[in-house]
């Protein structure tokens, strides 16, 4: 699913640079892929990668590798939304 919006992607890797969620958002991203790591040197766990300037726009990264949970087995944003729903609710009862 998206990173943005939740809806499913479907494609399968390798994504092309060019390719677009339907919400308009990059799908071969730094926000997508399995390196990502916020907070760690570039934002990025691969160390050979280069540091992309902007985690939310295509790259030519020669290391991209889809992250396995935006992979679309179902649900799209439904599921998401869903999810987190629970996750707060769970939460919430922590607190009660």
């Amino acid at each position: 699913m998206c990173w943005y919006c939740g809806s499913p992607v479907t494609e399968s890797n390798p994504l092309g640079r060019s390719m677009r969620c339907l919400c308009g958002k990059d799908l071969r991203c730094c926000r997508h892929c399995r390196f990502y790591l916020p907070g760690f040197r570039g934002d990025c766990a691969e160390p050979n990668a280069e540091p992309q300037a902007d985690k939310e726009r295509g790259n030519f990264c020669d290391w991209f590798s889809l992250d396995l949970r935006f992979r679309s087995a179902g649900g799209g944003a439904h599921k998401a939304r869903g999810d987190q729903s629970r996750a707060r609710s769970a939460f919430e009862d922590l607190f009660a």
